[in-house]
């Protein structure tokens, strides 16, 4: 039997005491019981949570990360940003991708999340032609969560052109490009490998202005038959201009063509969504889609501010993803949407509920929740029979917080521990991955990133 015992644990109706876990070979809890003894149970070695699902991840990137902050021009934006991030990617190679993916997995599971959703886009090799298996990039990624013990959603992205109304993609897209009937073989091809190490795999139409709509319906067909119900992920709304050429292109905002031209529900991940309207709030709210907050990714690039209050009020469910991983830590992503919600209204404590007035333990309920619905897997990251035995324990040894409640624990640790030394011990599958704030494969994983940062930009 697996097993575990906290004396605090958070619970989806909030903190509990005296708390007994077990789950199965599958990593599956099978049993939660609060105000047990704990008898010849392990024990947790601080107050247990559930660890977070990010739902948006381009690990390549942090590779890149921190390497962008100069001006370049006049007035910078995502737009340049972009240019320099398209030059990055197009020098990696497999063992670099897999190396990269591999220190940032170990870095997620140091920071409160357990699985990751990969929104993967480069494909094939420097020259833009298709590796001898087409599946290498993918492979590669694969390998990465395998070694570190990150739970995946796997998402090839489909790529065609560089703008609205079919735009020829530019020389910087070429390792992007791929046919509809090149996507959909990829996903057979993949399949069976995500399956063997029980990783989930879906389809991320990169966004409008890359997919075609004859694309987009061929590929959302296919991956049905591939794999039904599969999540699929889409960027849309990050950017005014986007929203701006849509609207030349095709008379509506970007999240009105879509769900007048998509069959958009539970499944769907709206990524970024920064910039809405009160009718495509309603309307997108209404159909289940998971909208995926990147707080400081779109505080980095200059997006705007996602209109939280309003899609909460209409009922709709959103996740955190961290992007480019210009930050890697679940808290931090929580603390940039509140204090982001609080500069656009002038208040304090916005992520509260009337029923639910602690702000980070509001936040986090709800982010799991929706983090777990866009990875494929609803419902699995609460601890509760059924869900996932994925946690990790906060450390109580810190002087942030150090003598506290649970609940205050939670909030000092949102908004007033030290990045990177609040986490204890973290755990996927109920395998212990993270012992005393460290991953066992941390040091491995370290050099093998630098290394491959440092071939990357040697020239």
């Amino acid at each position: 039997m697996n097993a575990l015992f906290a004396a605090h644990a958070l619970l989806p109706d909030g903190w509990a005491r005296d708390v007994r876990l077990e789950w199965d070979a599958a990593g599956r809890l099978t049993s939660v019981q609060a105000g047990v003894s704990a008898g010849a149970t392990p024990r947790a070695d601080g107050p247990l949570l559930p660890a977070m699902p990010n739902l948006h991840s381009h690990a390549f990137q942090r590779a890149l990360a921190g390497l962008t902050e100069y001006r370049g021009q006049a007035r910078d934006s995502f737009w340049s940003w972009r240019t320099l991030m398209y030059q990055f990617a197009n020098r990696l190679d497999p063992q670099s991708l897999e190396d990269i993916a591999t220190w940032l997995y170990v870095e997620m599971l140091q920071a409160g999340y357990g699985s990751t959703c990969e929104f993967h886009y480069v494909h094939h090799d420097a020259d833009g032609r298709p590796y001898a298996d087409d599946a290498t990039l993918s492979q590669a990624l694969l390998a990465a969560a395998r070694r570190s013990g990150m739970r995946l959603t796997l998402l090839p992205v489909l790529y065609q052109t560089a703008g609205f109304g079919g735009q020829a993609p530019h020389d910087g897209q070429r390792r992007f490009i791929r046919s509809t009937d090149a996507m959909l073989r990829l996903l057979e091809r993949l399949k069976p490998q995500c399956d063997a190490q029980d990783a989930l795999l879906g389809l991320a139409p990169h966004s409008l202005r890359a997919v075609p709509p004859d694309s987009l319906s061929a590929a959302l067909a296919g991956l049905q038959r591939i794999a039904p119900g599969a999540p699929v992920h889409i960027h849309i709304a990050e950017q005014v201009k986007e929203v701006e050429d849509c609207l030349a292109w095709s008379g509506q905002r970007p999240v009105a063509w879509l769900l007048d031209h998509a069959p958009v529900d539970a499944r769907w991940c709206l990524v970024h969504a920064t910039h809405l309207d009160a009718e495509e709030i309603r309307a997108a709210a209404a159909s289940g889609a998971v909208a995926g907050l990147c707080p400081t990714t779109e505080a980095n690039l200059g997006d705007g501010i996602f209109p939280f209050g309003a899609w909460r009020d209409a009922g709709g469910r959103w996740g955190l993803g961290s992007d480019s991983h210009i930050c890697v830590d679940a808290a931090e992503e929580i603390l940039m949407l509140e204090y982001s919600q609080r500069l656009a209204t002038r208040q304090r404590n916005v992520g509260a509920l009337p029923d639910s007035p602690q702000v980070a333990q509001t936040l986090m309920q709800q982010a799991l929740e929706g983090g777990a619905q866009a990875s494929g897997r609803p419902g699995s990251a609460q601890l509760r029979v059924g869900g996932l035995a994925d946690f990790f324990t906060l450390d109580e040894r810190q002087p942030a917080l150090a003598g506290l409640s649970p609940d205050q624990m939670l909030a000092s640790h949102v908004f007033a521990a030290s990045r990177g030394n609040a986490l204890r011990s973290a755990w996927t599958g109920g395998r212990q991955h993270v012992c005393d704030g460290r991953h066992v494969l941390a040091a491995e994983a370290a050099q093998a990133f630098i290394a491959a940062r440092r071939r990357l930009l040697a020239d």
